[in-house]
């Protein structure tokens, strides 16, 4: 599906030569992750672009069946001669904390995270954050850990520019220049981003907030569309001016 939308003078482009690929909330949904990839290595193949790069906007854990999986799968090679850069979402955030401090494993356990943890095998008694030894679990969750999969989540940026278009997890604050949004606002923010008309400087490109399809507006494009909720998993297709999606 392709679609041409923009309300400015010009329309907003990516570098020429470059054809980029973002990728939405995959949440250790690996077999669409996979089926993904090879739509991305197929269509990539269609289009004369000498650069191709690859921006997953977070969220790769929590909630779905696998993140272990989908974890290995972006550690790997799975599109060769692609440049990929990796966003952080608020659920690597959550990992990152609780490795770090074991007293926040029942908030990150409520939104997904036991799952994250049975993918790594981690032992959590009858699956209840309740019954848990947060301190033991968390030992118990960086002895499993592969080392790199810890090199993964601590290289995570919080965003990144191609062109005309910002892509960050789950948005900005309004009337903010990029170098002075705050970590939080990035990772988490909602309504104060989605509901608001103003131009951010380019066209923001996130995932965080799940629809039923991509949310297309004049400052923003959303492709959060809830793989982990039975919905598709999507990735926007940049090159030049034109813009398409491809979906599973």
């Amino acid at each position: 599906m392709a679609v041409r939308e923009w309300s400015g003078h010009r329309a907003p482009s990516v570098p020429s030569g470059s054809v980029v690929y973002a990728i939405g909330d995959i949440h250790g949904e690996t077999v669409k992750l996979d089926r993904l990839h090879r739509q991305i290595l197929a269509d990539a193949e269609r289009r004369p672009a000498h650069r191709r790069v690859a921006v997953y906007l977070g969220d790769y854990i929590d909630r779905g069946p696998d993140s272990a999986g989908a974890v290995d799968r972006l550690i790997a090679d799975t599109l060769p001669q692609f440049e990929r850069v990796f966003l952080m979402g608020n659920h690597e955030d959550f990992l990152r904390q609780f490795l770090e401090h074991a007293g926040s494993m029942s908030t990150w356990f409520f939104n997904g995270g036991m799952r994250t943890l049975e993918s790594y095998d981690v032992d959590v008694p009858g699956h209840d954050p309740s019954l848990a030894d947060s301190r033991r679990v968390r030992r118990e969750f960086a002895s499993l850990l592969p080392a790199t999969h810890r090199r993964f989540f601590e290289a995570l940026t919080l965003y990144h520019v191609e062109g005309d278009y910002l892509f960050v997890h789950a948005g900005v604050r309004p009337g903010r220049p990029i170098d002075a949004q705050s970590p939080a606002d990035l990772l988490w923010i909602r309504d104060d981003f989605l509901d608001s008309e103003t131009d951010h400087g380019r066209i923001v490109v996130h995932g965080h907030t799940p629809r039923d399809a991509v949310e297309i507006r004049p400052n923003r494009i959303g492709i959060d569309t809830g793989a982990v909720y039975g919905g598709r998993l999507t990735a926007l297709v940049l090159e030049g001016t034109q813009r398409a999606f491809l979906q599973v």
